[in-house]
This record gives structure tokens, C-alpha cells and sequence, in this order.
């Protein structure tokens, strides 16, 4: 896990770093293991008050690694998150299967969680994001729900968060065009908290003035905001279904291929 999440602790704050910067902290199996244990991890650490999340090198997380796109290009599998052909819809975690745990457990922690975000937060990538309390973007990052480029949905627990956060036209835009938007444009449609020259400094300096607070009163403030959304179980597993029967079709196929490839795609109706 050390070679892709890092955690230190100050005054009780961890200071959680993705740590595979040669390759933009693209998420592979191991970093989605190293997710999903880590939040659990932390969900047990005596003493933590908050958590900063943060990538190393130039990027937060560039999103899914090619890798996984190449390997569902050639055996047909569904090249998230893990093994190949894997039940999305197998509930592993409560609410959530795997995938979805690597951005749920971030909400599921009793303590705020801040993420700091430079460079690029594309598809999974933005969804980790998303799992944050708040999100602390740099000047020129640039975000994207990219999962419709290779022919797919969002399917990181990312569709119940957004639709929390931002108006429904606004959520089925990014969802169904993929678009790269701007810091500023993240602000305006309520996905950015605030905008900083240095997010991580700034994450750690509000993380560190929560942690001087009751931690009773914030974990029980944390208790009572996230109950406030929606279910958000019926989401969850929409998300992995709809999923399902896109993986491995001629169209989600050709999609791949045709980035990989960089031609025009050509889908069947």
C-alpha cells in the first residue's frame, strides 16, 4: 500500500498523499486497494480529528490507468478496479461494491476529510474528489467526468454525491459529454469549496483549526450532514448495473478502441 498512499499524522490530522506521481496517480488495483484500506484504516485511528487528501507530482488523479482500458480492449472484462468480469452489482461493502469504496469510505470516515486538488481530477479521478467533505482546488485545475469517452458511466459512487451538489442540468452536461471544466467553473456549479494558489498548505491550515475543535461536536456534525442526502443505496447499485450491461458491448469496445487508436469511433444503433 506504501507505494500508493502515503499517511502521516499531525495534531491529528493525516495527511493522506496518493504517491504513484509518475503516473498522475492513475488508479490501478493497488490504488484502489489502497483506498479502500486506507479509509478503513483511519476509520479507526484513536486520536483523528481530519484528514487531508492530496496527490503528489502533477496531478490529484488523472483518473483510470490506461492499463485497465487496455485490458478491457483485449479480454473483454471490465478492467475497474479489479478482477476481470467482476458482479458490480455484489454489494461488498454495505451500500457499495469495491470500486465504490475507494470514494464512499472518504465520506463514511467520522471526520472531515479536505481534498486538495492540482493538475487534473478526471473520471475516477474526480470522483475521489468528490468522496471529500470539501474540495480545495488549485488556480488551473481542470476536472472531467471522462467515464462517457470509453463508452461507460460513472460508476464510483460519484452520481449520488454529484446530484447533491450540483443542478440537474448542469450534472447530466458533464455526465453526458464529458467535458474538461476549469477551477472557476467547478466553483460556479458548487464541486469546488474554494479556489487556492496552494490547496494542500491551505487544506492542512483549515484541517488543523477543525482538529482544535470538540471532536464530539464534529463527528457529531459529520453524523447529522450526511444524513441530510437521500438514500443513496438505490444510486449505488444503479450505478453498477447500468455499468454491467454497458462493459464489454461492441459500442463500449469501440469506444476504447477509438481513443486508444485516436480515430473517430464508429457505433452501432
Amino acid at each position: 500500500m506504501e507505494d500508493r498512499i502515503s499517511v502521516s499524522m499531525t495534531d491529528g490530522v493525516a495527511d493522506v498523499r496518493l504517491v504513484r506521481a509518475d503516473k498522475m496517480n492513475a488508479l490501478d488495483a493497488a490504488m484502489f486497494a489502497a483506498l479502500v484500506d486506507t479509509a478503513e484504516r483511519l476509520s479507526h485511528e484513536k486520536g483523528l480529528r481530519a484528514v487531508v487528501l492530496s496527490g503528489e507530482g502533477r496531478a490529484f488523479c488523472a483518473g483510470l490507468d490506461m492499463g485497465r482500458f487496455a485490458a478491457m480492449n483485449d479480454n473483454g472484462g471490465d478492467g475497474i478496479g479489479g478482477a476481470q468480469k467482476r458482479d458490480l452489482a455484489l454489494r461488498t461493502h454495505g451500500l457499495c461494491n469495491h470500486s465504490q469504496q475507494a470514494v464512499w469510505g472518504w465520506r463514511q470516515l467520522p471526520v472531515p476529510v479536505i481534498a486538495a486538488v492540482h493538475g487534473v481530477a478526471f473520471g475516477g479521478g474526480f470522483q475521489v474528489a468528490l468522496g471529500a467533505d470539501m474540495r480545495f482546488l488549485a488556480p488551473d485545475t481542470r476536472m472531467s467526468v471522462m467515464e462517457i469517452k470509453w463508452g461507460l458511466v460513472p460508476d464510483m459512487a460519484g452520481t449520488p454525491i454529484l446530484a447533491s451538489l450540483v443542478r440537474d442540468d448542469i450534472l447530466r452536461d458533464l455526465t453526458y459529454t464529458g467535458r474538461i471544466f476549469s477551477a472557476q467553473e467547478a466553483l460556479s456549479y458548487g464541486l469546488a469549496t474554494r479556489i487556492c494558489d496552494d490547496p494542500r498548505a491551505e487544506a492542512l491550515s483549515v484541517a488543523l483549526e477543525i482538529a482544535q475543535k470538540s471532536p464530539d461536536a464534529i463527528r457529531a456534525a459529520k453524523r447529522m450532514l450526511n444524513n441530510l442526502t437521500v438514500d443513496p443505496g438505490p444510486a449505488l447499485l444503479a450505478e453498477s448495473v447500468e455499468q454491467m450491461k454497458l462493459m464489454g458491448g461492441p459500442n463500449q469496445t469501440e469506444a476504447v478502441r477509438a481513443n486508444i487508436e485516436k480515430r473517430a469511433p464508429k457505433f452501432v444503433d
